[in-house]
């Protein structure tokens, strides 16, 4: 029997609310969930609103003028999310990220940033706070934004041809006023500045080699992702993904790459380093390379939802226990238990057709939960 198709704007509503266990337990920064993965990355979503529509994640026919956004009243205040990023960090949690929507829509954005900066982890170090944002307001808010500690900025660009850019963010929003920003952030310390662009095929593919020469000998690490199967509303295909071996072999038949050993575990993008040392870019195999083995995030929405995947149909309601009078104790040990019940590994189980999987896996949308 086919399974019900549940409407985009009903996954806000498919959460339940934690059990806090009978029996508590203090955290020691070394939760582990089925598959034995670390809990080490908190992605904070401080907003649902975007002033872009890219047709990849906030397309116009669904996202239009009377779409309901979430009321302020919904939204988990500056304290909140500082609150609830404490307890993620007193389990591990060593890099937080903002995102949004676009999260310097946020207003005050800097206040937030300043109260997480302060936060330590067990052994006394600084997290890694970065921001993912579409770079809009960057020039304006770029050394605000670092002044109240912010480490680091990502910043999605899909096109340097602003004819191609502007069919992409479908609000006409020119890309120099990006690259902008891009230079604002770099000249604040916000680094290293990644960049990050969307591939899909039939619109903006032409943009790969375009990108690759224009950031190479740059401060900056180019990016590339493919178009990936997040929520319902952008229509994804496969045969629009681009496959990010193509757009390996395209850079390199020009531009000849070597590929280089990850960062740290649990990263997504695999490196490649151009051979006469003009830096590197990124690959990002959302699609066509199973990357759950090692996923270390928990992501939180801007209502106070905690989703243990990317690609999750429901989550956990923590401003219900925030707003409950539960103590940091008892929604530290719910944390604790949802983390060691993980078992999402959706790109491994993906198909082609990603019509044949569960709806339930396609209902949350990557502008809710920040990608």
């Amino acid at each position: 029997m086919t399974e019900k198709f549940i409407p985009i704007t009903d996954y806000r509503n498919l959460n339940s609310v934690p059990v806090i266990p009978q029996v508590l337990e203090a955290p020691n920064g070394m939760l582990r969930d089925t598959l034995a993965r670390p809990l080490h990355d908190l992605r904070i979503s401080v907003t649902d609103h975007c002033n872009f529509r890219c047709v990849y994640c906030m397309p116009k026919e669904v996202f239009d003028k009377d779409y309901a956004f979430l009321p302020h009243s919904a939204l988990l205040t500056f304290e909140e999310i500082t609150r609830l990023a404490a307890i993620f960090v007193a389990h591990g949690v060593e890099k937080i990220r903002l995102t949004g929507g676009e999260p310097l829509l946020r207003k005050n954005i800097e206040r937030l940033i300043g109260m997480l900066s302060s936060l330590r982890t067990p052994d006394g170090r600084e997290l890694d706070l970065t921001l993912t944002t579409n770079g809009s307001l960057l020039a304006k808010k770029a050394r605000l934004l670092r002044d109240a500690g912010l480490k680091r900025v990502t910043v999605s660009l899909d096109a340097l041809d602003d004819a191609v850019f502007k069919r992409m963010n479908d609000v006409d929003f020119p890309v120099t006023d990006v690259l902008a920003g891009i230079d604002a952030a770099h000249q604040a310390g916000l680094g290293p500045i990644k960049i990050n662009m969307v591939v899909k095929r039939g619109m903006n593919e032409q943009e790969i080699l375009p990108m690759a020469r224009h950031f190479k000998g740059s401060p900056y690490i180019l990016r590339f992702i493919e178009y990936m199967d997040v929520g319902a509303s952008n229509g994804w295909k496969m045969d629009e993904v681009i496959p990010s071996a193509e757009v390996m072999r395209r850079i390199d038949a020009e531009l000849p790459l070597q590929q280089v050993a990850p960062n740290y575990q649990g990263e997504t993008a695999g490196r490649w380093r151009y051979q006469d040392g003009g830096g590197e870019i990124g690959l990002i195999s959302s699609v066509t390379q199973a990357f759950c083995h090692d996923c270390n995030r928990a992501r939180l929405s801007t209502e106070g939802k905690i989703y243990t995947c990317l690609f999750a149909g429901s989550g956990h309601d923590f401003r219900a226990l925030l707003r409950s009078n539960r103590s940091d104790h008892e929604i530290s040990n719910a944390v604790a238990q949802i983390w060691r019940g993980r078992a999402d590994r959706y790109s491994e189980l993906r198909s082609a057709n990603t019509s044949e999987l569960p709806s339930a896996t396609r209902k949350v949308e990557m502008s809710y939960i920040g990608g």
